[in-house]
């Protein structure tokens, strides 16, 4: 082989080696971008998450608030039913223990 054949085949061996590492710089490179670009759309899917989980508790809460409201005012009203027919029965237990005391 001639000088200027091997020479020609150092030099095409050389540029294959830096094309091989100029790929693979560019391959890492590639991959850290990748990685950055994965971490950052986790990290905005988690306050995304975080905000939409703030507003549903928010919405629950006030949701539980007004049903307890609710509940409260049913209570009342069923409060004031059951002492308004007590006190009208009152007056008719008061007769039966007083008939049942006199007739002793």
């Amino acid at each position: 082989m001639s000088l200027n054949m091997i020479t020609a085949i150092c030099k095409a061996e050389e540029d294959a080696r830096r094309a091989i590492l100029l790929t693979e710089g560019r391959a890492q490179a590639a991959i850290e971008e990748a990685r950055i670009a994965g971490a950052e759309t986790v990290a905005a899917t988690i306050a995304r998450a975080n905000s939409e989980i703030a507003c549903l508790m928010h919405a629950s809460d006030q949701k539980a608030t007004e049903e307890a409201r609710e509940l409260a005012s049913s209570t009342a009203n069923r409060l004031a039913t059951m002492r308004a027919r007590a006190e009208r029965r009152l007056d008719s237990a008061a007769r039966q223990i007083v008939e049942r005391i006199v007739k002793a």
